[in-house]
């Protein structure tokens, strides 16, 4: 494993640890103040979310690198399927904007199942399809597509993928070189058949999102931990991530309505440093 205990430039930041993907959450820091925070305490990366880029994707990619830092990914695609699905030119259009922010990673949250099915095999395969459909379009634009597994409590209107084992199904499905999983410390913690799937998706890992699983958390989509507070291994996790080969950025995403939103930015830039030099 990678000893991260004097060494930043694989640290970025989610900005959702600033409460930064949902109105009424946050500071408000605008993306420049975010970029020159992360940038004094020597991260190497950012990961933004559509609502804060709008039309700046280009200025604001320029920006990170000017800072020294890398824009290592986008969140995210709109829902792929299920109910509340979006066009393929909606989809097209976060591609153009991870391309335009110059990150070769957009994170697929894939959305629930698709209306009329039952199970998820069904929207799996209806998944993959779309997928493949926009594949060529990423790759064009050098846009890798990183399907993120939720815990199975999302699942039905959040995501038809509860695993990692079933991220690799359809990319095996799909088969495109560009089509690959995130991994996210949050979604896949309690699996122990992890470390099997994870070898299966070998260079398919597009992404590595920490935080921490806490013991009686208190709302499924608002009350992460931040590393260390919970009962994640998160070693473990890392080095079953990194034995199957992946040596990308550590992304810390952190969605926390009760407690590190409520805090001022700079204190959760500062713990998360400390953090991930010491518990990761």
């Amino acid at each position: 494993m990678r000893d991260f205990s004097n060494d930043l430039p694989a640290l970025a930041l989610n900005t959702a640890t600033l409460g930064h993907n949902l109105d009424g959450y946050g500071a408000g820091w605008t993306p420049e103040r975010v970029i020159d925070a992360c940038a004094e305490r020597g991260l190497g990366g950012i990961v933004f979310w559509r609502r804060e880029i709008g039309g700046r994707a280009v200025e604001i990619g320029e920006r990170v690198r000017a800072a020294g830092m890398q824009v290592v990914g986008l969140c995210r695609t709109p829902y792929i399927v299920g109910s509340a699905a979006e066009s393929p030119d909606e989809i097209k259009a976060s591609i153009d904007m991870a391309a335009g922010l110059g990150t070769d990673v957009l994170t697929i949250v894939t959305g629930g199942t698709e209306p009329g099915t039952k199970g998820v095999l069904e929207s799996q395969k209806i998944l993959g399809e779309r997928v493949a459909a926009v594949a060529g379009f990423a790759a064009e634009r050098g846009v890798k597509l990183a399907l993120e597994p939720l815990n199975p409590m999302f699942g039905g209107n959040r995501t038809v993928l509860m695993s990692v084992a079933d991220a690799v199904r359809v990319c095996d499905w799909v088969g495109a070189a560009n089509v690959g999983v995130a991994v996210d410390v949050y979604h896949v913690w309690w699996d122990t058949g992890l470390a099997e799937s994870l070898a299966a998706a070998k260079d398919r890992i597009f992404g590595y999102h920490l935080c921490d699983w806490l013991e009686d958390t208190s709302d499924m989509l608002l009350d992460r931990g931040m590393m260390g507070d919970g009962v994640a291994d998160l070693e473990a996790i890392r080095a079953a991530v990194e034995d199957a080969g992946y040596t990308g950025a550590c992304e810390v995403e952190i969605f926390s309505a009760r407690d590190w939103w409520r805090r001022d930015p700079g204190e959760v830039l500062d713990v998360m440093v400390e953090r991930f030099r010491t518990v990761c």
